[in-house]
Order: structure tokens, then sequence, then C-alpha cells
């Protein structure tokens, strides 16, 4: 029988209602990021765009300061912190009601921005660049969103054989969960990793099974906003990919996502209105 996901997560002595699907935004502090834009270039655009995300209904924002796409280039460690602590200062101060989550698989970067105002560590790697990240998390007692890839952004393309794909990626997502669960960690959300060593085929057959992530007990995130599996299967751009991506939120949506990350906020709040008033949920549709 499978698990039923965990709907709540506390932050900072609050409880997270997940029952309603959370939409967060993303703000890239990076000049390299796959979709140009969501590139910030200066403090007042990100405090601006902040601002737009959450008055269209963005309840977390994921900042981060080193781009994953495939084939990125490495940024120095003391460069990514640079670039994301200020920046979660400033956010702290402007929007104290949003909840910020820094993307980040440095358990430093992950450590320091905590200190200074993130609340929840947002791992692409799920501790296997940084041995000490489990540690920390365990250390700083925030919620962990522990995604699924194998090597790093640089060599992930060339690690996409699976002998069975979902259920792979169920065994290593389960083995780090215990490692979390022996440490304490009680607060864990799951990603599997949409275009992180992942081929397109593998990404759709991915989003088709999503369901089985359930198994794990967990909140589930989803994160396909303008990726690859939408551009090039319908042969445009990521600056052509938004529609698509509103329909892989829905189909996301029907198979129990708790988050959808996003670079365009308001249709994704949307397609949460809608697919909560399509099953029944009006009662709940103030998110």
């Amino acid at each position: 029988m499978a698990q039923v996901s965990k709907k709540t997560i506390k932050i900072q002595g609050r409880l997270l209602d997940l029952s309603i699907p959370r939409v967060m935004g993303i703000l890239n502090i990076t000049p390299d990021s796959f979709y140009s834009e969501s590139r910030m270039k200066s403090m007042d655009a990100v405090v601006e765009n902040a601002r737009k995300m959450q008055e269209d209904g963005a309840v977390l924002i994921d900042i981060g300061g080193y781009s994953t796409r495939p084939g990125a280039k490495e940024v120095s460690e003391s460069e990514e912190m640079d670039r994301v602590v200020p920046v979660i200062e400033q956010l702290n101060k402007y929007f104290p009601e949003l909840i910020i989550s820094v993307d980040t698989f440095r358990s430093e970067v992950a450590r320091q921005s905590v200190l200074n105002g993130a609340h929840i560590i947002n791992d692409v790697a799920g501790g296997l660049l940084d041995e000490g990240m489990f540690d920390v998390v365990a250390e700083l007692g925030v919620p962990y969103i522990l995604m699924h890839m194998r090597g790093t952004p640089q060599t992930m393309n060339t690690l996409t054989d699976y002998d069975f794909l979902v259920p792979r990626i169920l065994q290593e997502l389960q083995e780090k969960l215990i490692s979390l669960r022996q440490r304490g960690v009680s607060d864990v959300i799951i990603d599997p990793g949409f275009g992180f060593a992942k081929t397109t085929a593998q990404n759709f057959a991915l989003m088709k099974d999503l369901s089985e992530f359930h198994e794990l007990g967990c909140p589930l995130l989803v994160g396909i906003s303008r990726k690859g599996m939408i551009y090039n299967t319908l042969k445009i751009t990521a600056e052509e990919a938004l529609n698509g991506t509103t329909v892989l939120n829905t189909i996301s949506l029907q198979q129990g996502a708790s988050i959808l990350r996003v670079h365009d906020v308001k249709p994704a709040v949307e397609a949460v209105k809608l697919w909560m008033a399509t099953s029944g949920m009006n009662e709940k549709l103030v998110i």
C-alpha cells in the first residue's frame, strides 16, 4: 500500500499547509541561467521581481547563485555566497512573510544562507556533491529539498543509464532519505529531478509515473519550468515554453505535487486554483 505523503512542513515554528499546492518562484542570481529572462542583474531587480512574485501568489522564493543547467560553468563557493547571502538579507527585510529557499549543493553556503535568513535548503545534488550537507541540515533544523541527480551539472547528461527508471530513482532517493532520518531530519521534500541525469524520453516517463513518488511519504516538488523536455519536444525556445510549462504543471498537480517551482508565478497560481476548483476544493481557493 502506498504511503500517504506528509502535508505539512515546519518553517521557524509555524506550519505550512501543503494540502493546498504552493508555488515557488525562481530568482536566479547568476549570469548564465538557461532562461535569460530569469537572470537578475541588480538588487533593485531582485527586490522588484520578488515583490511581483509575492503579489502574484508565490508563497516561497528560491534563490540560486550557481547555474545548474547542463554544462554550466563552475562557480567558487565564495562567489556563490557573495551572490545569495545579500539577496536573502534584503528579501527578509522587504518581504518578511515570504518563505526563502536557498538553491545550493554546498553545505557552507547553505549554513550561511540559513544563518542570514533562509528557511529551506534546496539541494539539487541530494547530498551527493558535499558529504557535509546532511549534517548541516540536521544541525540547522530546517526543511530540506532532496532532489535526484547523478554526477555534476557538467557530467549529468552522460549518466542516464537506468535499468528501471522510476524504481531506480526511488531506490536512490530512499537511501538518502534513510540517512536524513537517522540524523533526525523530519521535514524533507522530494524533487524527482526533471532534466537532471535524464533524457527527454525519461523525463516524460517520470512525469507519467510521478504519483509513484508518494511511496516516500514526503511532499513532492516539481520543477519543470521552461525546461528542455518542453522546448525540445515542441521545437521552440525556452522563452516560448510557458504554455507547455502550464500543461505539465497541471499534470503534476493531478498526480499530487505539493509545490510547483516556476519562473512564471501567476500562470502557475492560476493552474493551482483551477485544479482545486475541479477537485472540489473551492473552500480553500484563497491561496
